[in-house]
């Protein structure tokens, strides 16, 4: 029943950057993971980076290089500094925070990356 609540989106230039953050209402070391998706208009929901309790961070493809996730134990939030950011970027960007057993989603942040 965790709480998250994304901020930091916005509009941007191409190759601009961006930082998203993440606050939890718990203890996010207490998650198996905590990550970051986005969902683009007409597109189905993707992982973009997480990052598990062992502090091990896997990427998507296609932000390789590019994005870096995060996290503040103390702070419970988890960020995503986004760089080079492309038009392909532009999406909605929801924080996650998975258990065993689910999913737990935030509200979502828009980021719009255009000229």
């Amino acid at each position: 029943q965790v709480q998250l609540v994304e901020s930091g989106g916005g509009l941007v230039q191409p190759g601009g950057s961006l930082r998203l953050s993440c606050a939890a209402s718990e203890n996010i070391l207490m998650f198996n993971a905590m990550g970051w998706y986005r969902q683009a208009p007409g597109s189905q929901r993707e992982l973009v980076a997480d990052i598990n309790v062992g502090g091990v961070t896997n990427y998507a493809d296609s932000v390789k290089g590019r994005f870096t996730i995060s996290r503040d134990g103390a702070k419970n939030t988890v960020a995503l500094q986004m760089t080079a950011l492309k038009p392909e970027d532009t999406a909605i960007y929801y924080c996650n925070a998975r258990t065993l057993r689910i999913h737990n989603w935030g509200q979502g942040t828009q980021v719009t990356v255009s000229s």
